[in-house]
């Protein structure tokens, strides 16, 4: 401490956090300006609307003048890193007060604290002032060895340590040696550099930057999936996140031993520079008290803090992967006016069916035994073909899960079967049923389908699962949806807090039918949570079918900022305003009137091609000025009337459909398919090709161009055409590429 740097009073830190509030907001608004490259006034008006209890899709559909057309990532980065930042400045503010109260808060160190721009960097500096349990160091203190260890940081030419020490020999206190002495100064300083926030942050950088990782396995002689890793090693700041998270699995299942090696020498050169100015009779015991600090106080902490950070990192990554992944599956379009066929296949328990009509209305369930060990194949297509002729259904669902394979086959053999009128509309198709024995099992199941056991239930969900894939598959936890990598391995409340944005997302994005949507769907629309969304069923139930959106004012607990926020986004079909069957929000409604007038034109005239031609001719930024609105409202108004009932989902890849069954012995090297994306993970992307396990496009098999992430080709969804490179039967591994192959080079 300086002489100018006095301990500031308990009573000046009132204003001293007064003066970080008033500062705050403006640092926030141009640290987020800098960090996500946005405009001042686009984060600040952000800023406002989210404090107003605005939600992200709200915003970022009818408040687009205010942001200047921020998207919702754009937005959700905003809304996060706010949180952080907020909280960022709550810690230092509780740090600036503990401190203040143990009277040791000082202008340099307020300053310090208040300059930090991580919160780890807090943490560093809040370390030295931290209540810790009892410590060698502190023993030492109590010892009253205090003195002695100032006497050795002075570093002395002349008197030798153990002639000083001599004078705190003391057994009434507990130091019966010299030696004890010194070890006892020696446990101070250790601690004192170890928590020297400069001398962690350094640490933790350099063995960040130049740390390896290694792993061993506890047992070499085990087979497990992490043979890999029985004797591996990567540099820390190389490690892929699926690797991080693999290794961590590893060692929780006790499979693995994990390290963290880093180069001692420079680590305590660096500590001695800092700590030993040079030649004195207390040098070499500074420079054992510098290896112990860094052994014993520092490295297991640095190591942790090192872990963990690389470990939120690959979180962070497994969570954008998983979330892409089922954006994509949410937004699978669906296939409508088709009676189906739900199959949830199995062994001995037998596939059971369940028929839905082009509504999602379960008609009938059965149960048959085609595959083994039963293989009562004639009587099973005996009830196939009674479902068939009652039903007229056209395509069949098998679920993907155990004797999928066996039941596809099954079915291909079945169609082949049926006369040439009968079977030339049959298709089938195999889709995830991840979750489905979730949602079977679940409360909201047993509700929809009380008469049913759980098997039946889950044919019936994989059926829906064609027809409407969105508004069925948010009656399942996100995370029970497998599409994603290691997402059992990332924490659950980040992971949870993310797919739900990611459903809200997609829900909001598609718009949901309030005559006909389901609780489940309802709770996800924003403004709407679990309770309101009941209530509005419960309403449409005792009340009949909403005839316009207004009517939604009346349901219990649904307020004026919570109609605000969902009206936009709830359709009603068939009702007394055409318009409530659009995206625009009531805000605009007199904005529309005012447009169709300026054109001579009404509301009936809506879906017209004389409207439509109309307004393709319009003068946008004209027509704005005049309607007295922005730009990108008028925009988007304009898109929904040419566009009326338009589902974004329609636009999209349709599904493949099949009608034979190709096994993996059928595979040869470069033999064309077509085939679907069914998971992107950092390596490359999952292709059902139609065969028992799907195909791996390796992230160099991706495309002729470098790319850096999978997600930059291929989505979930997809539909592909791919190029068999190398198959594996013993291991039923097939590896493509959707490189097309050089015709010269095959010729060859």
């Amino acid at each position: 401490m300086t002489v100018h740097d006095e301990m500031l009073e308990l009573s000046a830190l009132d204003v001293i956090l007064e003066e970080m509030t008033s500062k705050q907001q403006e640092s926030l608004l141009r640290q987020l300006a800098q960090e996500l490259a946005l405009g001042k006034g686009q984060v600040q008006k952000t800023i406002e609307l989210l404090d107003e209890g605005n939600t992200i899709p709200f915003i970022a559909r009818y408040r687009k003048e205010m942001t200047g057309e921020l998207d919702e990532n754009q937005l959700r980065a905003i809304e996060e890193r706010l949180k952080y930042l907020r909280g960022l400045e709550e810690r230092k503010a509780e740090v600036l007060r503990l401190i203040a109260e143990q009277g040791k808060l000082t202008e340099s160190l307020k300053n310090t604290v208040v300059q930090a721009v991580k919160l780890q960097e807090v943490e560093d500096l809040y370390r030295p002032y931290r209540q810790k349990r009892k410590t060698r160091a502190s023993v030492a203190k109590e010892r009253g060895l205090e003195p002695l260890a100032s006497w050795m940081l002075t570093e002395p030419k002349e008197v030798k340590p153990a002639d000083e020490a001599l004078k705190y020999v003391d057994a009434e206190k507990g130091v019966e040696t010299i030696e004890q002495a010194l070890q006892g100064a020696m446990d101070i300083i250790a601690e004192m550099i170890g928590d020297d926030p400069a001398v962690r942050q350094w640490i933790r950088q350099y063995t960040y930057d130049q740390g390896t990782i290694r792993t061993e396995a506890k047992n070499p002689e085990a087979e497990s999936v992490y043979e890999m890793y029985y004797n591996y090693q990567e540099p820390v700041k190389r490690l892929p996140s699926h690797r991080i998270l693999a290794i961590n699995r590893g060692e929780r299942e006790e499979m693995l031993k994990v390290s963290l090696e880093v180069q001692l020498e420079r680590i305590l050169a660096y500590i001695e520079r800092k700590w030993i100015k040079g030649a004195s009779q207390v040098k070499e015991l500074l420079q054992v008290v510098a290896e112990d600090a860094y052994k014993r106080l520092i490295a297991p902490s640095i190591e942790r803090d090192v872990r963990n950070e690389l470990t939120e990192k690959a979180e962070e990554q497994a969570i954008q992967v998983f979330s892409s992944n089922l954006k994509s599956l949410l937004l699978q379009p669906p296939v409508k006016g088709k009676h189906v066929l739900g199959v949830d296949p199995a062994f001995r328990t037998g596939c059971k069916l369940a028929v839905v009509d082009d509504t999602g209305k379960l008609l009938e369930v059965a149960v048959t035994y085609p595959t083994p060990p039963n293989n009562k194949v004639a009587e099973a297509e005996k009830t196939f073909d009674r479902l068939a002729n009652t039903y007229q259904f056209e395509l069949i669902v098998i679920g993907n899960g155990t004797a999928s394979r066996e039941t596809e086959q099954f079915v291909a053999d079945w169609i082949a079967k049926r006369s040439d009128k009968a079977k030339e509309k049959l298709q089938y198709v195999i889709v995830n049923e991840a979750g489905a024995s979730v949602y079977s099992a679940s409360k909201l199941a047993q509700e929809e389908f009380p008469n049913l056991d759980v098997a039946e239930r889950s044919a019936a969900s994989i059926a829906r699962r064609l027809q409407d894939p969105l508004a069925e598959l948010v009656k399942i936890e996100p995370k029970a949806i497998g599409v994603g990598q290691y997402q059992h391995d990332v924490t659950p409340k980040r992971l949870e807090e993310s797919l739900g944005a990611v459903v809200e997302s997609a829900v909001n994005h598609v718009g949901v039918d309030v005559n006909t949507a389901s609780p489940s769907l309802l709770a996800y629309v924003s403004g709407i949570n679990a309770t309101l969304a009941k209530n509005i069923v419960k309403y449409r139930e005792e009340n009949g079918k909403f005839t316009k959106r207004n009517l939604l004012q009346k349901v219990p607990r649904l307020g004026p900022k919570a109609y605000e926020q969902s009206i936009g986004f709830l359709r009603i079909t068939d009702g007394g305003n055409l318009l409530d069957s659009t995206p625009i929000h009531p805000e605009s409604y007199k904005v529309v009137e005012k447009l169709l007038d300026t054109l001579g034109l009404t509301q009936n005239s809506i879906g017209t091609r004389e409207l439509k031609d109309k307004l393709q001719a319009l003068d946008i930024e004209g027509a704005a000025e005049l309607l007295e609105v922005g730009v990108p409202t008028l925009r988007d108004i304009i898109d929904s009337l040419l566009r009326p009932g338009r589902d974004p989902r329609e636009e999209l890849p349709p599904v493949i459909f099949r009608t034979d069954v190709l096994q993996i012995e059928d595979l040869k090297p470069g033999m064309e398919l077509k085939g679907t994306v069914r998971n992107v993970i950092d390596f490359g992307a999952f292709v059902d090709i139609g065969i028992k396990n799907d195909g791996l496009v390796h992230i160099s098999q991706l495309s002729d161009k470098f790319v850096k992430h999978p997600l930059d080709v291929v989505a979930v969804g997809d539909n592909v055409t791919v190029w068999v490179m190398n198959v594996d039967t013993k291991k039923g591994r097939v590896g493509l590429t959707m490189k097309q192959p050089n015709e010269a080079s095959e010729a060859r």
